[in-house]
């Protein structure tokens, strides 16, 4: 991935994003997980390493830690800018993917979150590998990985086509938004986002974005972040930490400490 690299579905979907995730329900839902995570270690420097409009940095920077966000698409960069100027707060963001990180950013972040099924953008072994390599880089001896990807044992396994909608009104407009899969032969999926607007009581306009995924078995990630040089690696399956159940988790959460030096 380079930072010319054009992301159709997150650039066309960014004057959206915000309508699209209620950051007041998502936060107050992962954040004690996630916050637990870090502070138990002492952690304070933090890269969002595919950050979107910056709510997960935001947070945790109004919560005491220093943060960063970095991400490919320039348009949720800019997005991301402006939440930052608007809280009052000082953020850097960078436009960088992933293979990015540690040459543009350094390696000097106590963690590295990775949320919101990112990963599964990367869509061969060598590039899942070069990305972890790439986020180790970023991250000091024994600093903290944590990676949220939507359970595809279970997507696969049950052929989970369907998303729940989710709904916004703002004013007289309103927002309808539909996200499902195509299982495609090659075991890659086509994520595709379907944006309905309308103003008041006129007709509905309709907006369709789509992007390719693979999705990561537990075990193909476990042996993958092991494999690259991180320790301790564990499966949830939620952001509040619960245990990770292949059939029935909606999430795999993944925590890893990176080899000491």
């Amino acid at each position: 991935m380079t930072q010319a690299t054009r992301v159709p579905l997150y650039d066309a979907f960014s004057a959206d994003y915000d309508r699209f995730v209620d950051w007041e329900a998502r936060l107050a839902y992962e954040l004690p997980f996630l916050e637990g995570l870090l502070s138990e270690r002492g952690i304070h420097r933090v890269l969002d390493a595919a950050c979107g409009t910056g709510h997960h940095v935001l947070a945790l920077a109004q919560r005491g830690f220093e943060t960063a966000g970095a991400d490919l698409s320039a348009e949720m960069i800019a997005l991301a800018r402006q939440n930052a100027a608007t809280a009052g707060c000082d953020i850097p963001f960078t436009l960088a993917g992933f293979g990015q990180l540690a040459d543009r950013l350094g390696g000097h972040f106590d963690a590295l979150l990775c949320l919101g099924n990112s990963l599964p953008h990367v869509l061969t072994g060598g590039e899942l590998e070069a990305t972890l390599v790439d986020f180790a880089a970023a991250l000091r001896p024994g600093g903290l990985l944590v990676i949220q990807n939507r359970n595809f044992d279970r997507v696969l396994a049950d052929r989970v086509r369907w998303m729940g909608p989710q709904a916004h009104q703002e004013g007289g407009r309103e927002w309808l938004f539909l996200r499902f899969y195509d299982f495609n032969p090659d075991g890659i999926l086509t994520f595709n986002v379907v944006t309905l607007q309308r103003d008041g009581r006129g007709g509905w306009t309709q907006q369709v974005e789509t992007a390719r995924l693979r999705p990561w078995l537990h075990t193909e990630l476990q042996r993958t972040v092991a494999a690259v040089g991180f320790d301790g690696v564990t499966c949830y399956g939620s952001m509040t930490g619960t245990s990770f159940d292949p059939q029935a988790s909606d999430n795999l959460v993944i925590t890893a400490l990176k080899g000491e030096d």
